[in-house]
């Protein structure tokens, strides 16, 4: 049995959960359930960043206190991922005082790698990171993310000295010591790398309040970047604690636009502390819709708590751990949501599932269980790899297999002629091979994979008493 460390990236708790956020948890909860049925023992991190400027003036605007806007918000995505049915084991907050007190730690651990110089340029709010004068001519001074200026600043401020591990974290990427996923962004982060100067940590008190103070110095706050990353090892309880049984993590799971942050800020963090690097970095891409990116002023912003409401949870994880590709970009449509639902779930699934269900308790037919269920070798390729979305596919060929063979086969027949002992060795070899898909099928949909197993467990079969996924 290993051990394995799967973590999320920590979202702000400036706005509501959005569906970059279920993806984040989606794709991580099935790592953490694939590797728990190979009988592993998992760690599972999920959590809020809840410091920096964004929070802040959000707080100021609503006119509440920030702590108890910060509380009030890291309980709405706590409850969030917990209607998603995300199996996390820990869950760690930015403002606890013993992250805080970890991090200040950690900070004076790595005080031979950082230094104090004036800076001057521009920042975005938005990002919560400064940008490079070759960024600000390429998107003509304005955020591409966020469309608001970049903000011109001259400040004195701490340094993280990146430069002195450039060479190491390039080593590290080149032979894929930390692995970084899919490969084309390998590419992307090498060439960033090149181009990233030594980062600032902190903001002067007089930017910025809410935030981890930087010990030996009142007049700065730690920059939120260098606060959240140190949540994956502060929650382990680094440095109080020897975290080498969970560290180096099994994979981390990011969206692609912070994976810069995870995989040079965070690896230098991680060689100036002496740690190793973690073994995977995952990143996701973007939901669009209707083929724009999500946007409040374009109205286009797909909920994902209507989504779930609507058609159910299984439904929601179907449509985005099987249809949105796990590394790519991809679109979601009301019209392609439905047309998964009632052509794919309700029919072969669900309908699948009823049918095998009724033939076996209407023939008195006996099912001899399997004793130890396996995955496939192509199974296992595909999800070691982390291509989830692939590995979904996989298991759904096999559901559409059955219900040709149902077709093909024609058990009624058997049943109608009264070839007994072919019905069953029919029903036998049909409903093990629908129990083999379904075990692979649980990291994915484990509600429905619980109730299928549910059907079929017993002496006698039961057919669900309604449709597993009633046609809407």
């Amino acid at each position: 049995m290993k051990k394995r460390y799967i973590t999320t990236a920590i979202p702000y708790v400036n706005g509501s959960p959005h569906i970059g956020h279920a993806m984040d948890y989606c794709l991580a909860d099935v790592c953490a359930r694939y590797y728990r049925a190979c009988g592993d023992e998992v760690k599972f991190q999920i959590g809020t960043d809840e410091h920096g400027n964004k929070i802040f003036q959000k707080a100021k605007e609503l006119n509440i206190p920030v702590q108890e806007y910060v509380d009030k918000n890291s309980e709405k995505f706590k409850s969030f991922v917990e209607k998603l049915g995300v199996s996390y084991t820990d869950f760690v907050r930015t403002t606890s005082s013993k992250h805080e007190e970890y991090v200040r730690r950690i900070w004076q651990k790595l005080s031979n790698h950082i230094y104090k110089d004036k800076y001057e340029g521009w920042y975005c709010t938005g990002c919560e990171r400064y940008i490079t004068e070759k960024e600000y001519e390429e998107n003509d001074g304005v955020c591409p993310d966020h469309q608001k200026p970049y903000e011109k600043l001259k400040e004195e401020n701490y340094y993280y000295r990146v430069a002195d591990f450039k060479e190491q974290i390039r080593k590290a990427i080149e032979s894929d010591k930390m692995l970084i996923l899919p490969d084309f962004r390998k590419k992307e982060i090498l060439r960033l790398l090149e181009e990233t100067p030594d980062v600032s940590i902190s903001r002067p008190t007089s930017q910025l309040t809410w935030g981890v103070t930087v010990p030996g110095d009142e007049t700065q706050v730690m920059y939120v970047w260098m606060d959240a990353l140190a949540n994956y090892i502060t929650v382990l309880g680094y440095p109080e604690e020897d975290i080498s049984d969970w560290w180096p993590a099994t994979a981390q799971f990011v969206g692609k636009d912070i994976l810069r942050f995870h995989t040079i800020l965070w690896p230098a963090i991680l060689m100036g502390l002496g740690l190793p690097l973690p073994k995977t970095v995952v990143s996701h891409g973007m939901v669009l819709s209707n083929g724009q990116k999500m946007s409040k002023t374009i109205g286009n912003v797909v909920e994902p708590i209507e989504v779930i409401d609507k058609y159910g949870l299984e439904a929601f994880r179907y449509y985005f751990l099987r249809h949105v590709d796990t590394f790519a970009d991809a679109d979601f449509t009301w019209e392609k949501y439905s047309e998964a639902y009632n052509n794919e779930l309700a029919n072969d699934l669900g309908n699948l599932v009823q049918r095998l269900a009724t033939l076996a308790q209407k023939n008195n037919v006996r099912i001899d269980k399997i004793d130890d269920m396996v995955f496939s070798d192509e199974y296992v390729r595909l999800m070691d790899e982390c291509k989830y979305a692939r590995a979904f596919d996989l298991v759904w060929e096999k559901i559409q297999n059955l219900n040709k063979r149902i077709d093909d086969e024609k058990p009624w027949s058997l049943a109608k002629n009264g070839e007994v002992d072919q019905l069953n060795q029919c029903m036998q070899s049909l409903i093990n091979d629908l129990l083999l898909a379904n075990y692979e099928l649980s990291p994915f949909l484990p509600g429905t994979a619980e109730k299928i197993k549910g059907v079929f467990a017993g002496d006698e079969v039961m057919p669900p008493e309604s449709p597993l996924f009633p046609k809407g």
